[in-house]
């Protein structure tokens, strides 16, 4: 764990407990940081915070924890406004997110992992998809990290995954499995550990949003897809991913499970071209992406800047 991380993340963890299920900040308030948590910013107290429909650092750009602060408080400012739907991948410099046998431990290096943890420690929930469930068997929790572990979502439409995953079955956070609606669900893979759910189908795949809708409705509202590369492309396919963090590593696996994949456009002009932020993870780089943005290119930070 490095300095930077000690320094910054206790502050990040204190944005993001402020306002966490649901609570309300007016607009135009400043807060100071004891150490542990925000309060009112008051007379001899140097104010750290403001939020105006989300959280913006006062600190002066000196100060080394404003790179940390200027990735993950655009994180938290979903959960007083509209929910924010974030794309996690992390990949090779060929595209590709494990080995053709399924090996994917760890594509990316350790300081990405702790980020990772960073990310499903600032989100209500995190969701994979069957196919990471059968070849990572992943705990999705935030157990590198100080904060709660979210809410795991696994979707599974067809039920093909046995009860012996540990997202099924170490009650280390509330799972719950999705399937296609009218799936029935076979005793053998009830559990009390798993809350099960249905959600209706478009053209034989799961609704995703639907999905969301039914996640919004239990008081999520940073969600963060994690993987794989199917469900994470799935997501991306239907327009519903607001913002996406892809990792790269400097390594080549030749030949393997790729990562993004949608459909393409048929002119480079039409194709998705988000501005996105850079920032050195370690020895990865993390393009964070405003998939909502419509700035131009040219517009977007040039600078790298390390976090972790």
């Amino acid at each position: 764990m490095t300095h930077l991380y000690r320094q910054a993340w206790p502050l990040v963890r204190a944005a993001a407990d402020a306002v966490r299920g649901g609570n309300r900040i007016e607009n135009g308030a400043q807060f100071a940081f004891d150490g542990q948590k925000l309060e009112p910013a008051a007379s001899g107290k140097q104010p750290i915070l403001a939020f105006d429909h989300g959280w913006r650092s006062l600190l002066p750009a000196s100060d080394e924890r404003q790179v940390c602060l200027d990735m993950y408080l655009p994180l938290i400012a979903a959960r007083t406004d509209s929910p924010l739907v974030l794309g996690q991948l992390g990949q090779s410099l060929d595209g590709f997110i494990a080995t053709a046998n399924g090996q994917s431990h760890f594509v990316t290096g350790p300081t990405s992992i702790l980020h990772l943890h960073c990310l499903r420690a600032l989100s209500d929930c995190v969701i994979v998809g069957a196919g990471t469930v059968a070849a990572d068997d992943p705990r999705l929790t935030t157990r590198l990290v100080d904060g709660p572990n979210p809410v795991r979502v696994v979707l599974d439409p067809q039920l093909r995954l046995p009860i012996t995953h540990q997202v099924f079955s170490d009650g280390q956070a509330p799972t719950l499995r999705v399937r296609a609606r009218g799936v029935p669900l076979p005793a053998q893979l009830e559990s009390a550990n798993v809350e099960d759910i249905e959600v209706d189908t478009l053209a034989g795949k799961l609704d995703l949003r639907a999905l969301l809708a039914e996640l919004g409705s239990r008081g999520m509202r940073t969600i963060l897809v994690e993987g794989g590369g199917v469900t994470v492309s799935a997501f991306l396919a239907a327009r519903l991913i607001d913002r996406m963090h892809i990792v790269v590593a400097p390594f080549v696996i030749g030949e393997g499970r790729p990562g993004l994949r949608i459909p393409s456009a048929d002119q480079l002009r039409d194709c998705v071209r988000p501005p996105p932020r850079v920032y050195a993870l370690g020895g990865d780089v993390l393009f964070d992406c405003d998939m909502r943005s419509h700035s131009p290119i040219e517009n977007a930070p040039s600078i790298i800047r390390k976090v972790l």
